[in-house]
């Protein structure tokens, strides 16, 4: 079984940051990908970011400059900080991993709830 552990969000002042972290319980390489997934209140879950195994990473399609995504693989880890946070990234984080080679599905964190207050 691969497990997903997210920690960081919680309630965060618009203007300052935010940092999420995302260790999987296997190898990272395992993976097909690891990313970000966030569904705001009404909304769909969008992709905010993701990189494949072989290096390949995607940030979502709204604007994303003020988000900057890594990896730890020291920590099989994702990381997504952003800056400047503005209301509209008020929402659900969800940490999302394909597992499909590893184990023929699709893996989802709890989802931690960020919310920006102004």
């Amino acid at each position: 079984q691969v497990q997903l552990v997210e920690s960081g969000g919680g309630l965060v002042q618009a203007g300052g940051s935010l940092r999420l972290s995302c260790a999987a319980s296997v190898n990272i390489f395992r993976l097909n990908s690891m990313g970000w997934y966030r569904q705001a209140p009404g909304h769909q879950r969008e992709l905010v970011a993701m990189i494949t195994d072989t290096n390949k990473g995607t940030y979502g399609a709204f604007d994303t400059g003020r988000f900057t995504f890594s990896r730890d693989i020291t920590k099989n880890a994702v990381i997504l900080e952003v800056k400047s946070v503005k209301s509209e990234d008020t929402a659900v984080y969800y940490c999302h991993a394909d597992a499909s080679r590893y184990m023929g599905k699709d893996i989802w964190g709890r989802g931690t709830q960020v919310t920006v207050s102004t």
